[in-house]
């Protein structure tokens, strides 16, 4: 029912972008929302099984289940036992979608985003710097990924600490059929020792191990990566001097943290619907989702600072599920036992 209503509203929201786009019902079904409903329904997992949980338990305790349970000696850890055999299954299938069949997954819907509604690249990026060899530094000043073209653009060659080459340009084309670069207005600096060679020129071809894709991604397109090539990416732009793989380390952290936190999801659900209360149902529920947008916030607040303000991602990922667990066993230990 939450993925019809997504559906709906996501449907509602890109109406006019169907209407101009060339692509066939069948893409839009099949490609698009198809692979749509398998990345939020695996990432509203966790808030499907805790209300999963709430609801189970909480008509337990309704009709005095609990009480007659641990009333016939049935203690409160021998309860908990089936819930978590339960989490531990969920736990792996989530293990297994977020590693394997998610990446395919998003790699289809999001091709069929860049196609027909947006570009995967950034429009525009400012002072880049890429090592695309070993003391090989190129700059731009500004870069339209639209248009493929860098303005300010240079390349520096340095061997042994001294610099031994450089070209400066007003721009830089890239040209797709061919992977070469057109550099307009250069000149090209050569230097030998204390001797230097001055080259100008209008316009030059070069083949140089750089594309656009390399200057900046939509962080997105994270998502549609497998494992390894994911680690390969993230290794390739730390050697590159790139500072903006904190959201790549976010994605590669959160897909084994999301599915461990169905544990805590589960430890906080029985342990507060297992107490009969006179708001029944209705109140469980109603404290549920105050804990879940409570992580929600924690886990959009940790990934913020992660991303703008350094703090490490492997802990940014982690801090909610640390911090939750600790409020779990801090109700579980006030539980009715």
């Amino acid at each position: 029912m939450i993925m019809m209503i997504a559906v709906v509203f996501d449907i509602s929201e890109k109406t006019e972008d169907f209407a101009k786009m060339k692509a066939t019902t069948g893409e839009i079904v099949w490609d698009y929302y198809l692979n749509f409903i398998i990345y939020y329904s695996n990432l509203f997992s966790g808030l499907f099984i805790f209300l999963a949980v709430l609801l189970f338990t909480s008509r337990l305790a309704h009709r005095t289940e609990v009480v007659a349970m641990l009333s016939s000696g049935v203690s409160f850890p021998r309860i908990m036992w089936p819930y978590f055999l339960a989490a531990t299954i969920l736990t792996g299938f989530s293990l297994v979608v977020n590693h394997k069949l998610l990446p395919a997954a998003n790699k289809v819907r999001l091709a069929f985003e860049e196609t027909h509604i947006r570009a995967t690249f950034f429009v525009d990026a400012k002072h880049l710097h890429r090592e695309i060899a070993p003391g090989c530094i190129a700059y731009f000043e500004s870069f339209d990924a639209q248009h493929r073209m860098g303005q300010r653009f240079s390349l520096e060659q340095w061997e042994n600490g001294a610099l031994t080459a450089k070209l400066t340009s007003d721009r830089a084309n890239y040209d797709t059929l061919t992977g070469r670069w057109t550099i307009h207005d250069y000149v090209l600096r050569t230097m030998h020792g204390t001797d230097e060679r001055v080259t100008h020129g209008r316009s030059l071809d070069t083949l140089i191990n750089l594309k656009p894709s390399d200057m900046g991604q939509r962080w997105e397109t994270s998502m549609s990566m497998g494992w390894r090539e994911l680690n390969d990416y993230i290794d390739a732009k730390q050697a590159q001097g790139d500072s903006s793989v904190g959201p790549y380390l976010i994605e590669k952290h959160q897909r084994t943290a999301y599915p461990f936190a169905t544990y805590v999801f589960t430890l906080i659900g029985v342990s507060i619907a297992s107490r009969k209360v006179r708001g029944g149902t209705g109140l469980h529920l109603a404290l549920g989702v105050f804990l879940i947008l409570l992580y929600i916030f924690a886990m959009r607040l940790a990934t913020v600072a992660a991303t703008n303000a350094g703090l490490n991602p492997f802990l940014a990922v982690w801090m909610p599920n640390i911090l939750f667990a600790v409020v779990g066993v801090y109700i579980y230990r006030n539980a009715p036992k």
